[in-house]
């Protein structure tokens, strides 16, 4: 499943159904750019059980402010709407797997 891009508009139909990885960046975020091509690796292994979604936080900041994102990169682990586990910062993607894996 390709990596989408949410707004503020559409969030909550994003996340409505199953599992869903939640990457709150924006562009001017080093971090945020070093995580990009981790999740995209993680996209190609496990897309068609994990569906993620980018939210710029410049673009969208209500989106951001309901989840209390203070800092990015924030990831949030959506399952059917609810949130049920968060990463703040950058991580490797073994990390990364081992959160997400729980809720697969």
């Amino acid at each position: 499943m390709a990596i989408v891009n949410a707004s503020d508009q559409n969030f909550t139909q994003e996340v409505g159904q199953g599992t869903v990885l939640v990457d709150f960046w924006a562009p001017w975020c080093g971090p945020c750019k070093m995580i990009a091509p981790v999740l995209e690796q993680i996209d190609g292994e496990v897309g068609s059980q994990l569906k993620i979604v980018k939210v710029n936080v410049d673009d969208n900041p209500e989106s951001a402010g309901r989840f209390g994102v203070m800092s990015i990169p924030t990831l949030i682990v959506f399952k059917d709407g609810q949130p049920v586990d968060k990463i703040i910062g950058f991580q490797p993607k073994e990390a990364l797997m081992a959160t997400v894996g729980k809720h697969l």
